[in-house]
């Protein structure tokens, strides 16, 4: 392998960011903007190039109908998304979220990336993992170890607290997801004791929530409807976003409309006032739901909330009070953000590349995880001369400390049964049909014999890499038949990730030295939109002298331009 860096990346619902090990400690990359964090956003502009990251996060507001965001809850589904005539998988969007970090830690390292770690959510399933790689691929990144998020905290932690020996409860609650994870820390050995995790549960939710109340205040105390309108729908649930943010420090704001599209066509103004107890009544749902996946992890863990000595509070929703308020109910101590919520994952898989690499910066550090689903295989049940089919029969039980290799013996279901098919499963229901089918294998030449009178041995191994695999032993015979059911061999076959690849080679990029032009005006115009009045004129005279800057083509004047351009927005929002 060529010379270059090994970063850690944490690719989020809402926002995405890389992070590299600077001797002895992770630290966070700017990207081409010199922020920390890129939103995870792709937009189409109307000359049909393709916008990532800030500028498409901004655009969302103004432009929804050609913005696509929170893409990557439906990582490892058919689901497609249409912008500017073309279609794109979730990974496809998420490979251009990948790329467009790589290019940027690329220029803040001046070297190439060689190798890197990602982060995915604890709950994330099988499919979602091999979806991940397979936006790894077409992105370009060498891609060998995908870990949890809330095992990266803990690297993260645990890093600059090998001397300790507590047991933590770490709970991630990012834009999309919500995992929990009870671990232990003792000499430098961080190990995972459970984990648990709800996929459609993040602070996307909250600011759903809000967004709703909003379009109620508008209609109960304005008479104002705000309908279908996508534009509308846009700009409600980005003022939802800022109240809930506002709110996280206040208990009380206020939230301006200024010319909202409305049902019927109608234009109109209003502001409504919104306060933290409001907002926290209609949160109640999403609240009580994160109470189970705590107290799952806590049963599969056998560990009381007394048990646990610390509690880390990570990803950007946890800022919420409401949120630090529940887990410290549910453990009974005030938990901790010693790092940066936003930061912690990724500066934990920097910790993790570091880690497989084998560098003395981390060397007394070690990590276990563990398996978040159980896999198993199809079985049949008989009794009385009945069979019932289609039935879950667990091999390696979720909890499960990785590496692992667990082995079930199995019998012949028929008489004069010659072949097995051994259908793979994850998930925790007794049914096959609910949960997910990974893959299947057919093992031939079974000596026939009366039902039940022939057993095999099936063997799961399980790696960190997310590598399973399983290994068929006919007891009579000795017979032993091997098959890997490897995360690349998902979703996408290698076949349709370099198809991908050369899709968007061909997708037109916005100029990248132009980005941060269009990123200040498309926020801008984001923050124009909700402005009345004074402040509106002063925003809309900074882009006016900004645009004028642009059309000369004067290197200095723009960036004075656009200096005092971000600094009014960042004023105003």
């Amino acid at each position: 392998m060529t010379r270059g860096a090994r970063v850690g990346i944490d690719l989020g619902t809402t926002h995405s960011l890389v992070s590299v090990m600077d001797g002895t400690r992770p630290i966070v990359l700017p990207n081409g903007l010199g922020e920390t964090l890129t939103p995870s956003a792709v937009s189409v502009t109307e000359d049909g190039s393709l916008l990532v990251g800030a500028a498409a996060r901004a655009r969302a507001v103004t432009h929804p109908e050609s913005t696509v965001l929170a893409f990557k809850r439906d990582m490892g589904t058919d689901r497609v998304f249409r912008l500017g005539g073309r279609e794109f998988g979730p990974e496809e969007l998420s490979a251009l979220v990948l790329a467009e970090l790589r290019r940027d830690a690329e220029q803040a390292l001046g070297q190439p990336i060689v190798e890197a770690v990602v982060t995915v959510p604890a709950y994330f399933g099988e499919l979602q993992r091999r979806a991940t790689r397979a936006a790894c691929d077409i992105a370009g990144l060498h891609v060998e170890r995908i870990i949890n998020e809330p095992t990266a905290a803990a690297l993260a932690y645990g890093l600059h607290q090998r001397s300790r020996e507590f047991r933590a409860a770490i709970l991630d609650l990012g834009g999309g997801t919500f995992d929990v994870t009870l671990l232990e820390l003792m000499e430098g050995v961080i190990e995972i004791r459970s984990t648990a995790g709800d996929l459609r549960l993040g602070g996307d939710d909250f600011t759903d929530l809000l967004a709703d109340l909003l379009v109620k205040k508008l209609d109960e105390q304005h008479g104002l409807r705000v309908g279908d309108s996508r534009v509308a729908r846009a700009r409600v649930r980005e003022a939802a976003e800022l109240a809930k943010k506002r709110l996280a420090g206040a208990a009380e704001t206020r939230v301006p409309f200024v010319d909202l599209p409305l049902a019927g066509g109608r234009v109109a103004s209003a502001e409504v006032s919104l306060s933290r107890d409001e907002a926290e009544s209609v949160w109640i749902d999403p609240l009580l739901r994160m109470r189970a996946p705590v107290e799952r992890a806590m049963r599969d863990a056998e560990l009381p909330p007394a048990a646990i000595d610390e509690v880390l509070l990570v990803g950007g929703a946890t800022r919420m009070p409401c949120v630090r308020r529940l887990a410290a109910q549910l453990f009974g101590r005030l938990p901790l953000t010693s790092l940066p919520p936003d930061h912690a994952i990724a500066m934990g898989a920097a910790v993790q590349v570091e880690l497989k690499a084998g560098s003395s910066a981390v060397e007394e550090l070690v990590v276990t995880d563990v398996a978040p689903f159980s896999l198993g295989v199809e079985t049949v049940f008989e009794s009385s001369g009945r069979h019932i089919s289609g039935l879950f029969t667990p091999v390696l039980d979720r909890g499960t400390v990785l590496p692992a290799s667990r082995v079930k013996t199995f019998r012949t279901a028929a008489d004069g049964q010659h072949t097995i098919s051994v259908q793979v499963y994850q998930g925790e229901h007794s049914l096959c049909r609910d949960n997910v089918r990974l893959g299947a294998y057919q093992v031939e030449g079974i000596p026939r014999k009366a039902a039940g009178e022939e057993a095999v041995d099936i063997r799961f191994t399980y790696d960190l890499n997310g590598l399973l695999d399983i290994d068929v032993t006919v007891h009579s015979t000795g017979q032993e038949t091997s098959f890997t059911l490897e995360p690349t061999a998902g979703k996408l076959t290698p076949e349709q990730i370099a198809i991908a690849r050369q899709r968007l080679k061909a997708v037109k990029l916005h100029p990248r030295e132009a980005l941060p032009n269009v990123t200040a005006l498309a926020r801008a115009e984001a923050l124009y939109v909700t402005l009345s009045g004074f402040e509106r004129e002063r925003v809309a005279l900074a882009m006016n002298v900004f645009r004028t800057a642009l059309e000369r083509q004067d290197p200095e004047p723009i960036r004075r331009a656009r200096e005092s351009l971000n600094a009014l927005v960042r004023s105003a929002s």
